[in-house]
């Protein structure tokens, strides 16, 4: 088995002993965003409610030929109002993941962050990918490459907190977490080097926890350890790191697409900081990569009720 294989199925074997989770589906009026909820659920990662356009959904179910009877559909007409409903199912407490059908993304984030109607939190939203790449020896996780396009230094705190969470749901305890810039030193020519470096001291006052930090890391000897030690770096992070913090949205975006296309990654997506994790998949995305990212939302909900259970 591979070891991009390997750290899927891993990710779907910590499921396999947690109940599913009941996730509101927002529009699924496509084959691919439909059979995508129906095999999520025939895993037994979720227990799919459908929102949309009841016809519709029913039609493509047949042209798929997936069997939808027992599944609940809340019948709404368009993208925008499937929206809305899978947020007002989320805030009613029917649900706990919410997950994109064939909706844009920015419908089903506007709803998201739609004031008094939403699901924000006090916590900036952003996004992880949780990537399997074959020449690395364990997952990595990405943020936030979807979202934030010039986060601020408090949007990176959050950034780091939400990807730090995500990373002891998926069994990662104490994570080792690299702040990327160009370089590997403190230079105000470079904000980004301040920026790491702000992080790296937030951590040691306890306003960044459960993890270790250390930036301004280049890509090279944050992931290599022999890029770390020819540079000279000692730190538990270099060239072992479980969380890439990007410094923009770009950076990170770049960086993702480049591990899936050029080192044949895979990608799971999921948007961390709301009320709920919110499941974010393309339709060219594999059955793999579709299921790694309803098992990594799955466990992110379920680490959430534990800690409300805990508070």
């Amino acid at each position: 088995m591979s070891a991009r294989h390997d750290a899927y199925e891993a990710l779907l074997a910590r499921c396999a002993k947690l109940e599913p989770v009941v996730t509101a589906v927002a529009y699924p009026c496509e084959p691919t965003a439909l059979t995508g909820a129906i095999e999520a659920a025939e895993q037994k990662l979720i227990d799919p409610i459908l929102v949309g356009p009841r016809e519709k959904i029913q039609r493509v179910a047949r042209e798929a030929k997936l069997t939808i009877d027992r599944y609940r559909i809340e019948d709404v007409q368009d993208p925008h109002a499937a929206a809305a409903k899978a947020v007002e199912i989320i805030r009613k407490t029917e649900a706990e993941v919410l997950m994109k059908g064939s909706l844009h993304t920015d419908e089903l984030m506007g709803a998201v962050v739609s004031s008094g109607t939403g699901l924000r939190t006090a916590r900036r939203i952003s996004h992880a990918f949780v990537m399997s790449v074959p020449t690395y020896p364990k997952p990595l996780i990405i943020s936030d490459g979807a979202i934030n396009i010039a986060p601020t230094l408090e949007d990176k705190r959050d950034i780091c907190q939400s990807a730090i969470d995500l990373a002891h749901s998926l069994g990662k305890t104490n994570p080792k977490v690299a702040i990327l810039a160009a370089v590997e030193t403190v230079t105000t020519k470079m904000p980004a080097t301040i920026d790491a470096a702000a992080l790296c001291k937030m951590a040691d006052r306890g306003q960044i926890t459960g993890a270790q930090l250390d930036g301004p890391l280049a890509m090279d000897n944050a992931i290599s350890p022999e890029a770390a030690k020819t540079k000279g770096i000692a730190s538990p992070v270099a060239g072992d790191a479980d969380i890439l913090i990007a410094p923009d949205l770009e950076a990170g975006n770049i960086l993702a697409k480049l591990l899936t296309f050029l080192a044949n990654a895979d990608a799971a997506g999921v948007v961390l900081g709301a009320r709920v994790p919110i499941i974010l998949t393309s339709r060219a995305d594999s059955v793999r990569v579709r299921m790694a990212s309803c098992a990594v939302a799955v466990l992110a909900a379920h680490s959430r009720r534990q800690s409300a259970k805990e508070i």
